[in-house]
């Protein structure tokens, strides 16, 4: 065997011998998580908050806010693309120092995924809220 690697070309070469056990500890734990709620229960959760947030931004009824994603929910996940007219990006820093996780695409979009694991109907609310209010 030489010094330098090389790996078997395609997908098998990224596999691992010996897996890392204490990854692999904390990926089985949050598959038996998946697997105790099921993925019907987190998709029809996903569906349902990614839709409360689509009204409640459509609520706020400003022409300088608008969702880009596609409306049919078969045709997206959770994330919603909000396109912001202005001054999109200071209100991305105002988002993300209120505790609010969202993702900045230049030129104007904010991107927010209601994860139905990890968010609740109230986080979506009050994301709608801090939106409105700024």
């Amino acid at each position: 065997m030489g010094p330098n690697f090389e790996p078997i070309e395609g997908a098998e070469g990224w596999q691992l011998s010996t897996p890392p056990i204490l990854q692999m500890a904390a990926l089985r734990a949050s598959m038996e998580i998946f697997d105790e709620v099921g993925m019907e229960r987190l998709k029809a959760k996903s569906d349902l908050l990614t839709g409360y947030l689509e009204f409640l931004i459509d609520e706020i009824k400003s022409e300088s806010i608008s969702i880009i994603t596609p409306w049919d929910i078969k045709r997206r996940g959770c994330q919603l693309s909000i396109r912001i007219q202005g001054n999109g990006k200071v209100l991305h820093n105002k988002l993300t120092s209120q505790g609010v996780i969202c993702d900045w695409r230049e030129p104007d979009v904010i991107r927010v995924a209601p994860v139905p694991l990890y968010n609740t109907f109230m986080d979506v609310y009050k994301f709608s809220e801090i939106l409105k209010a700024n």
